[in-house]
């Protein structure tokens, strides 16, 4: 079973990547005078940063899972068991990722602790590892168990704040859900990836029709319509719940505000794809590129740290960081045309899952072949 690449999933990951690039490059060249603009920014645009982030991951492992689940019903050479070995693995090696880069962090600052930090790709291995038992559960749950963990952080939070940085149990405890606030903590932004999972489902049950004008039909009535209206009643009761706290980053606004933001962006995009509203033509644009090699640029990004750190004001900040964006862009193309999947560690991750899954499925069937042999001698 094929399903089309959604350029409108390519893109919003594009916009996610773009912007916590800025963000990063803003916060790191911006001298310190000028803080307040970077706190602007986030305030603003964040929605698509990394909680955006991890909502479109949640999208796509989705539609993949069901694409795997489609393939076992139709291949007798692919079971559920490969399904589940390649997305533990591809967690595993996330996982492992994300420890490494936050263990250079550590480094840098001397800072042991920062080794456990939610910088966003431990945050998005924790979701994938948490979200597995979860994808055979119906939308309906997954839902009830996003809005449940919402309310557990709000519970959680309150209880342990008061004992950031204290060498007890409790500080103990706030350090391994939080360890700080400011980035991005598995209770507060793993509801952006199971919901997502529930979009990627209805994405997938919207596109996979081979009837053209019924998939129409199927797109407005069972995924268009229904997200935006809840993207909007999410954005309207966010901002009211408790203004102006839904500019206020991991408040309990701003989940629900940023939630509804992220629904409603990735309707669109995809309503202009289905319809044909905007013809792209060419599929690998500069976004594309952000999208493809997301993992790497997060990992590669940082060697622009100390180019023009605490050097910029309010005015050319926004020249280099265009500039960078450009070049960025210009250089991934390169990267593209020469190398293409080999750059991209998204990829190669996925790759070396299925690798290693199909190594120990073939050990699996020797194994049960060699027993097979035996019951029959005997």
């Amino acid at each position: 079973m094929k399903i089309q690449r959604l350029k409108s999933i390519d893109i919003f990951r594009g916009l996610c990547m773009s912007w916590m690039v800025l963000t990063h490059l803003i916060d790191w060249w911006l001298k310190s005078e000028y803080n307040w603009l970077h706190s602007v920014t986030i305030a603003i645009l964040d929605p698509i940063g990394a909680s955006g982030f991890l909502f479109i991951s949640g999208v796509s492992i989705s539609i993949s899972y069901r694409k795997r689940i489609i393939k076992v019903k139709s291949s007798e050479d692919y079971n559920y068991r490969m399904v589940r070995n390649s997305y533990l693995f591809r967690a595993a090696f996330i996982l492992i990722i994300a420890l490494i880069y936050n263990s250079t962090v550590a480094i840098r600052l001397i800072n042991p602790t920062m080794i456990w930090t939610w910088f966003v790709l431990l945050t998005a291995a924790i979701s994938l590892l948490i979200t597995w038992p979860l994808l055979r559960t119906s939308k309906l749950f997954r839902i009830i168990v996003g809005v449940l963990v919402i309310i557990l952080n709000q519970v959680v939070i309150f209880f342990l704040l008061p004992y950031e940085g204290d060498f007890n149990l409790y500080g103990v405890l706030f350090h391994i859900f939080y360890n700080s606030i400011n980035q991005d903590p598995i209770l507060i932004f793993f509801p952006f990836f199971l919901f997502g999972t529930v979009i990627g489902d209805m994405i997938f049950d919207s596109f996979y029709e081979k009837d053209e004008n019924f998939k129409r039909k199927i797109f407005k009535k069972n995924l268009f319509i229904p997200s935006f209206v809840i993207g909007v009643i999410l954005i309207i009761f966010g901002v009211l719940i408790k203004f102006p706290n839904y500019l206020i980053r991991e408040s309990f606004s701003w989940i629900i505000y940023a939630l509804g933001i992220e629904i409603i962006l990735l309707s669109i995009l995809l309503f202009f794809e289905r319809f044909e509203v905007i013809k792209t033509k060419k599929s690998y644009k500069f976004l594309f590129y952000y999208s493809y090699y997301s993992l790497t640029i997060y990992l590669a990004h940082n060697i622009l740290y100390l180019l023009f750190y605490n050097q910029l004001n309010v005015f050319n900040i926004w020249i280099f960081a265009a500039a960078a964006f450009i070049i960025i862009g210009i250089i991934l193309r390169a990267v593209y045309n020469i190398w293409e999947s080999k750059a991209s560690i998204k990829v190669l991750v996925g790759r070396l899952s299925l690798s290693l899954t199909e190594k120990i499925e073939q050990r699996i069937k020797r194994n049960l072949k060699i027993a097979n042999l035996n019951e029959r001698k005997n």
